[in-house]
């Protein structure tokens, strides 16, 4: 297992940053001691990045990290892909869309399965992201699937929140206001040639505005072309040094997830199938009762 020394010096190892998030991920031996002895040397803001399914994140993401590199910059990035809630494997599709960047020296590019985690966030995205920051990156980018509660739950992580867009949304955009208007440091609307996508921009606009306080950006984009992703990588490292008054929630929240990880992990989920799968062929089964009866100690 690789020392957190080496990682914190060296992140130009990608093979020892790599091993440290499999140890992390995996739980296995050691892993404890290391993210306690993690050392943060340098300011590194987590940018995440979320929206609905087909909105072009990956793509865009891809696009942004040239913007970003050609400035000098090493960037991190945890591309995070749903999860199958019956067999646990995941498709990790978002790393092909990023695969002109695997062998840039300026880039390093993991994929994470949600493994379960209905919001898209687990405790394992919060370590891992900080293993990227203690390894010396200048940015980690996350992407997260973009459905259930992650588009609220990125907030627990990220120090700048995009939410992604596109103009066919146009319907619903009524039905996004009180979460992510909440959480959005910026909205992108991408695939912003189609029809409507000016139209969707003024009605997002007007909708920002009825919120008091600071106005938040919202960038148009084409990421298949790149038009407008500039503009949004100025804004990041423009917002670098800001202060972020959101600080005592994050770390809150990233601590929620962490206990929440710990408290449960001696439920086996394979197990408790089965054992409801058993107390079902009693006609008189409560779920409640069964998790009292079977599960108290550990929650």
């Amino acid at each position: 297992m690789p020392g957190v020394n080496n990682i914190s010096s060296n992140y130009t190892d990608f093979k020892s940053v790599a091993r440290t998030l499999t140890v992390v991920e995996n739980d296995l031996p050691g892993a404890d001691k290391l993210l306690k002895n993690l050392r943060f040397t340098k300011n590194t803001p987590i940018i995440g990045i979320t929206g609905p399914p087909g909105a072009g994140k990956s793509t865009l993401v891809n696009m942004l990290i040239e913007q970003l590199i050609s400035k000098g910059n090493k960037i991190a990035v945890l591309a995070i892909d749903p999860t199958s809630p019956f067999n646990f494997g995941s498709l990790l599709g978002d790393r092909i869309r990023m695969s002109k960047h695997f062998n840039s020296p300026n880039v390093f590019i993991r994929s994470l399965a949600t493994r379960g985690s209905l919001g898209g966030l687990s405790a394992k995205t919060i370590e891992m992201a900080d293993v990227l920051r203690a390894a010396g990156f200048d940015y980690v980018l996350i992407e997260t699937v973009g459905v259930g509660q992650s588009e609220i739950e990125i907030a627990g992580l990220a120090d700048i929140t995009f939410v992604v867009l596109v103009p066919e949304s146009g319907d619903e955009i009524q039905n996004i206001k009180s979460g992510l208007m909440e959480i959005a440091d910026a909205f992108i609307i991408n695939k912003a040639d189609r029809d409507d996508a000016d139209l969707f921009a003024n009605n997002l606009k007007k909708i920002i505005h009825q919120n008091p306080g600071e106005e938040i950006p919202v960038f148009k984009t084409v990421a298949t072309t790149g038009t407008g992703i500039s503009e949004i990588a100025d804004f990041i490292l423009s917002a670098k040094d800001i202060k972020n008054t959101r600080k005592e929630f994050l770390l809150a929240e990233k601590a929620y997830k962490i206990i929440q990880q710990k408290r449960m992990a001696g439920v086996d989920k394979k197990k408790l199938q089965q054992g409801i799968a058993a107390a079902l062929g009693n006609s008189e089964f409560n779920l409640y009762s069964f998790i009292d009866k079977n599960y108290n100690s550990e929650i």
